[in-house]
């Protein structure tokens, strides 16, 4: 009865995740013929400063929404329940919207003659440069840093806040030896939930980076969009093995850190 129940998801799992991947790994270690090669894999070697430059841009944003992103989901999570909803709503607002929108409503804002430049009686060129592909990571994936980190700070126990106030213990010490060790488990969701996607983002790149730089997601997408299927395909594998290994080094601090107090 159970395998019965469990038909339909191991169907979609297997057309929609298993083939995928199979498809991917079969372009990646052949050629254009269809012949066995590990050139692909072996030429990945070139294309090593788009992907530091990808890494350094996800790491950037992701340090940026997590400044931003703890506060604001401590602050969610000390609220009132009423408002801790509409708090919630009006972050999940901008993400109803479609990603595309999104972009354009930044370049709106940020462009030579946006919004941003008109407000200042300026001329600056932000469109075309990091600092703008930085900014639309941070505004379209912040949602996703402070959800995780705001769900652990919510269920911390009340009563544990206010034991260690009670020990003596300064708002800064309650913060860095009892708060923060225990959403730590949301830390590491967050981190992981923007570094993944802003590491292989493309059309973020595309828009507000004005074709002034490529990141690896643009080189993937390239790569196909031209015919090169099997360099592509090695790019997205190789992409793919460093994701699941920072995934699964995440989650294994995930685990032994959860629940843990500093003493």
């Amino acid at each position: 009865m159970r395998s019965i129940a469990a038909a339909p998801h191991i169907f979609w799992s297997v057309l929609f995740i298993i083939l995928p991947l199979l498809i991917v790994l079969y372009y990646a270690f052949t050629d254009s013929s269809g012949a066995f090669s590990f050139e692909n894999i072996l030429s990945l070697t070139e294309y090593a400063p788009i992907f530091a430059l990808s890494l350094e841009l996800s790491i950037i944003a992701t340090a940026i929404c997590l400044v931003i992103g703890y506060p604001l989901a401590y602050i969610i999570a000390k609220a009132k329940p009423e408002r801790q909803k509409l708090y919630i709503m009006l972050l999940m607002l901008p993400m109803w919207t479609n990603l595309l929108i999104r972009t354009y409503s930044i370049m709106a804002i940020l462009d030579d003659g946006g919004i941003l430049n008109t407000l200042l009686g300026t001329t600056m060129h932000i469109v075309g440069t990091k600092g703008a592909v930085i900014f639309g990571m941070v505004y379209d994936f912040l949602p996703y840093m402070v959800l995780p980190i705001y769900t652990c700070v919510s269920k911390i126990d009340k009563n544990m806040w206010e034991a260690a106030s009670d020990l003596g213990c300064s708002p800064v010490k309650v913060m860095t030896k009892v708060i923060l060790p225990l959403s730590m488990s949301g830390i590491i969701s967050g981190v992981t939930m923007v570094l993944v996607p802003s590491i292989s983002t493309f059309y973020i790149s595309q828009k507000l980076g004005g074709g002034t730089f490529e990141l690896i997601g643009d080189t993937i997408e390239r790569q196909f969009v031209t015919g090169a299927l099997n360099v592509g395909a090695a790019i997205s594998l190789v992409m793919m093995i460093l994701i699941l290994l920072s995934l699964s080094v995440m989650n294994k601090f995930t685990d032994s850190d959860e629940g843990g107090i500093i003493v």
